[in-house]
């Protein structure tokens, strides 16, 4: 075989690596940007979910036991909100504050405190910001006092009440988050219970993000540093103990997205704060949250048997979203399944199918389809003419 010449040899090996360069170079279409891992953090165990649509978005250690600390009073919060939602509690009710709650959480104790002095009555509001932004202990001690009549009877309160909101991991022994055998939680429980004050509560939510305030001529500071950090940040709580280190539960909304992050066991301030800022900074960076349906919307009005009505309207009892990697909505389809056929007497809420939300070929969201409204049963001969109809069905 004649060899090339060296001229044709260099203008061929220009052309292949002019090829590469081109190839390389190529535009990466939409939806196929790459995703980095999350960031490493420098903690024993966190978690970050969108908000709305509980997706997780990055975890480790999420379900192992860990002591809580004062985030230990988010529980508390919670049965607090439930109360004043309720019209048990009011915001200006006064509040004894006992020899336990002062020794326990006073500033002799070392630990956290509101500075409530002994045999003094508090309003409510006052020792609500004072769990909530000192993250005091004297302060939830009364408080889980007055609604429990004991600290013990509060704590059975906390536990009933982390399991019907499916804390399947999460024990408390206090109110304030004393160090205790039985007092332990996980970051997956505990982003369910902040999604669940956010949720429900979103008129109290607000203390959360306060950055002070001021008790017996005490100026008293917000512990979450993040609050001054970045202004998307609008809750919730600090923790630290000894045992439990530095720990936060921190929540950021960018638009109309939301997310939870969950940090525990950093060796310190700074620590968690920073594993806490980046997790948020990467769920937003490289995630969104797009709507797919809304609450008692007609999605169908299919045909009804055997009813009063001839149909019935349908759609879905809770707004619908999905969290996606950024540039993946085009991606995105909605697919009914009803149980055919529907046949009366149909109660308002009834579920009679599903509404399942899809991703390429995943399926990323499922939620009922439920009845808008009643469809009352037939008389008699209309449902005789449906049920000669089914034969045909």
């Amino acid at each position: 075989m004649t060899p090339l010449p060296l001229a044709l040899k260099s203008l061929t090996a220009r052309l292949f690596l002019a090829a590469l360069v081109s190839l390389a170079t190529l535009p990466v279409t939409a939806g196929q940007e790459p995703m980095p891992k999350p960031p490493a953090i420098s903690a024993n165990g966190y978690l970050l979910v969108d908000n709305d649509s509980g997706r997780i978005l990055a975890e480790q250690k999420s379900d192992e036991r860990m002591e809580p600390a004062s985030i230990t009073k988010l529980m508390t919060g919670y049965i607090v909100f439930k109360a004043l939602d309720e019209k048990r509690l009011s915001l200006t009710d006064t509040v004894p504050v006992s020899e336990y709650a002062w020794r326990t959480g006073g500033s002799a104790s070392g630990g956290s405190t509101t500075f409530l002095e002994l045999n003094s009555q508090v309003p409510v509001e006052v020792l609500i910001k004072g769990m909530i932004i000192q993250s005091g202990n004297d302060a939830t001690i009364a408080l889980a006092e007055k609604l429990g009549g004991s600290e013990d009877g509060f704590v059975q309160m906390m536990n009933e009440y982390a399991k019907r909101l499916g804390m399947t991991n999460t024990h408390f022994e206090n109110s304030w988050g004393g160090p205790g055998a039985e007092h332990y939680t996980t970051a997956r429980d505990l982003s369910v219970l902040a999604r669940a004050i956010i949720r429900e509560f979103p008129e109290y939510y607000k203390w959360y993000s306060e950055r002070e305030f001021t008790w017996n001529g005490i100026r008293q500071a917000n512990r979450n540093g993040l609050l001054a950090r970045d202004s998307s940040v609008d809750g919730m709580k600090t923790g630290h103990t000894d045992s439990a280190k530095y720990c936060l539960v921190s929540s950021a909304k960018r638009g109309d997205m939301r997310l939870i992050a969950v940090v525990l066991g950093s060796p310190t301030v700074k620590a968690r704060e920073e594993g806490s800022a980046a997790l948020l900074n990467y769920g937003f960076t490289f995630f969104e949250t797009v709507p797919m349906q809304t609450a008692g919307k007609v999605l169908l009005t299919p045909r009804v048997f055997k009813g009063a009505e001839n149909s019935v309207q349908v759609g879905i009892a809770h707004d619908i979203s999905v969290t996606i990697p950024r540039g993946q909505g085009a991606s995105l389809g909605k697919e009914t399944v009803l149980n055919m056929p529907l046949l009366a007497p149909l109660t308002a809420g009834q579920s009679v199918g599903e509404l399942i939300v899809t991703s390429g070929d995943a399926v990323v969201a499922r939620e009922p389809l439920v009845t808008l409204g009643p469809v009352e049963e037939a008389g008699f001969f209309g449902s005789l003419y449906d049920s000669v109809l089914l034969w045909f069905e």
